[in-house]
């Protein structure tokens, strides 16, 4: 076959060149979240504060993000937004106590799209809801029904009642061995079957908390029993009916024995429920070392109390509270989070200031139907331990076979946690 000329193979690679590089181009705008933010009707005043300052938090994190890291960006440069055809009912928005983060939250819905989801964010010190966001079929909403409702499956964030539970027994420790057999990420009868004279892998309870294993925390349940599960259960909240139903009732049912109490105690089950408000007052709890107290809000009767709402319950060890704040950093640190939730997402230097902690989970759920992903968790300043946010991200995903995922919640938790930090240090440097 004869060759073409030199001079058009040249041509030809010129042209393929310009063509590979414009589609590099595109798709790292599409990659890049570059679509801009929806218009407000109203003028959100603390997002213009923040934006006219050129903070050092801001700088900081230009510098610091790669283009290779720069998948979704962390801090939009400000800009202009040019009035759309349809503007964005922000009342919702503005009545939030920190419009800043209402806003926020608000623009990652709309940008992720996840098929349901609800974004809290409490302030860690007073307990009063600060920020919260929710979408229904991918349709922002302007109410938060889903913060008291508790049909949403627990998933793993049910492993917090086993390892409390595990600690409170005083027969287990953080760095105690527990038999992993078989894959940690599924739960069969077999991987609960421990022999007498088990020479297998091992894992460490905190890490087969951090990382989520199924078979060794099913085994730590099943060993401590359905008794003590239930009593640390009830001690964060599960299994009571609230004032108002605010929140709604969450249920931890685990049986006596069997293989359905190791279901139960590794959160491999879709009958055990929570309500995101619930689950940010077990992070409180935990964070601070105090009785269980629902967190608050003037304004979202009846889907928050007015007012803090103290249960009746006693509390855990101080070493139980030390372990359970110990084991969910190691989460971040060695964990499920880990990926996304560092300077993958979040500038350098904020993420070196903060202790964040959390857990994870992910299961399958029908009301609404599809996969669920959380993270609950806490950041706080590392200098100034009592400024922090408990920060709760419940995200479900369509289960249809052509149907596209938002990003994980664990991204959204690094990207929000990142946003609210710098809000308070450019809020700092302001005064």
């Amino acid at each position: 076959m004869k060759r073409f000329p030199l001079w058009l193979r040249v041509l030809l690679r010129l042209v393929l060149a310009i063509l590979l590089f414009w589609s590099f181009m595109q798709l790292g705008r599409f990659m890049s979240g570059a679509t801009s933010e929806p218009y407000y009707e109203e003028e959100i005043t603390q997002e213009k504060t923040i934006e006219s300052q050129d903070t050092k938090a801001q700088k900081e994190s230009e510098k610091e993000i790669t283009p290779k890291e720069k998948n979704i960006p962390i801090e939009e440069k400000p800009k202009v937004i040019e009035k759309q055809d349809s503007a964005i009912d922000s009342t919702h928005i503005l009545s939030q106590k920190n419009v800043y983060m209402a806003k926020k939250m608000d623009y990652l819905l709309r940008t992720f799209k996840p098929a349901h989801a609800l974004y809290l964010m409490v302030d860690a010190k007073t307990n009063e809801i600060i920020a919260w966001g929710e979408s229904k079929d991918q349709v922002v909403q302007a109410s938060p029904d889903y913060l008291s409702r508790s049909t949403f499956p627990a998933a793993s964030l049910i492993k917090t009642v086993t390892l409390a539970a595990a600690l409170e027994s005083k027969q287990y420790s953080l760095n105690t061995k527990i038999p992993l057999i078989g894959n940690p990420h599924t739960l069969y009868k077999s991987q609960i079957k421990q022999s007498k004279n088990y020479k297998g892998e091992t894992v460490t309870l905190e890490d087969a908390y951090a990382k989520s294993y199924n078979p060794p925390m099913a085994l730590v349940g099943y060993q401590v029993g359905a008794s003590r599960l239930r009593k640390a259960a009830k001690q964060l909240g599960f299994n009571q009916n609230f004032s108002h139903n605010a929140p709604n009732r969450s249920d931890f049912s685990p049986p006596d024995t069997g293989y359905g109490l190791a279901e139960a105690a590794s959160g491999f089950t879709g009958e055990t429920t929570l309500s995101p408000l619930l689950a940010a007052a077990q992070i409180r709890s935990i964070l601070y070392g105090l009785p269980l107290e629902i967190p608050h809000a003037e304004n979202l009767a009846p889907y928050a109390p007015r007012k803090a709402l103290a249960l009746p319950v006693s509390k855990f060890s101080e070493n139980t509270y030390y372990g359970l704040r110990e084991a969910m950093v190691r989460s971040i640190t060695n964990g499920t989070a880990k990926k996304n939730i560092s300077t993958r997402y979040m500038a350098k230097k904020i993420y070196n200031e903060l202790q964040i902690g959390g857990k994870t989970g992910t299961v399958d759920g029908l009301s609404p139907a599809g996969r669920y992903e959380w993270f609950a968790g806490f950041a706080r300043f590392k200098n100034d331990p009592k400024n922090g946010i408990i920060l709760i991200v419940m995200q479900a995903h369509y289960n249809t076979e052509n149907a596209t995922r938002s990003q994980p919640a664990t991204q959204v938790s690094a990207m929000l946690i990142n946003y609210w930090a710098r809000f308070l240090k450019s809020q700092s440097e302001a005064k």
